[in-house]
């Protein structure tokens, strides 16, 4: 099985090294961090760097395809050309076409969540209703046929281990979790916003807003890009 995780500067690590992690242990998995070009690329922290090992060019038909999400850079992947005519064109022949955080609206950029049930990070969810997606705040995976999308950063862990199961059985999907030690028991209870305290929401909102663009920014952007893509088809 071909896994194809998307790389694009300014993305969240956490979003496609999470992941990794567990779907690497996929029988006959092949992982491929894919990009615009092979080489290393600048994540969100402007500290970290991760490697591109193929590029779209040289993968024409994964089958199972991943796209992070980003704070501040989400909405200039959402009008890079050459991934979302990517992502249009491998889609059809996809087993997964899946999404974490705010990579469901570059997914909704390429036109695939268009009527369809999906969650991304609660900071993110106008937008991705105001793409023609049928937001679900409080789910932390959903899956529309072949198109699974997760929540906030974190959710990407929970959405390989799904994908583990259904792809290989519940056995090795809890395997994977032991070897791992995924028994999360976080010291705080705050990680959603139905749980967190007004005045930490208030925080968390300001920080993300302060990294990350508003739903009507999202969507301009995205418009430009897919009128460009209409020129040129």
């Amino acid at each position: 099985m071909q896994i194809a995780i998307v790389l694009y500067p300014g993305m969240t690590a956490l979003d496609a090294i999470g992941p990794y992690e567990i779907l690497r242990f996929l029988p006959d998995a092949e992982l491929r961090f894919v990009g615009a070009e092979p080489g290393p690329l600048m994540t969100d922290s402007n500290v970290l760097v991760l490697g591109v090992t193929h590029s779209f060019d040289e993968t024409p038909s994964p089958d199972l395809v991943l796209v992070p999400g980003s704070g501040p850079n989400t909405a200039t992947a959402m009008a890079d050309r050459q991934l979302i005519a990517w992502l249009q064109r491998v889609h059809p022949t996809t087993t997964w076409t899946t999404s974490v955080c705010s990579g469901a609206l570059i997914l909704a950029a390429a036109g695939l969540l268009d009527g369809k049930p999906a969650t991304t990070h609660w900071l993110a969810q106008g937008a991705l209703k105001a793409f023609g997606a049928e937001a679900r705040r409080d789910e932390r995976i959903v899956r529309a046929g072949r198109i699974v999308t997760a929540a906030g950063v974190s959710a990407g862990l929970d959405l390989a281990l799904w994908l583990t199961g259904e792809i290989a059985g519940r056995d090795h999907a809890e395997t994977i979790q032991l070897y791992i030690e995924y028994d999360p028991r976080p010291p705080f209870d705050a990680g959603h916003p139905t749980k967190a305290r007004r005045e930490i929401f208030d925080r968390a909102d300001k920080l993300g807003r302060a990294i990350s663009m508003s739903p009507g920014e999202f969507k301009a952007v995205a418009t430009v890009a897919w009128r460009r893509l209409l020129q040129k088809q």
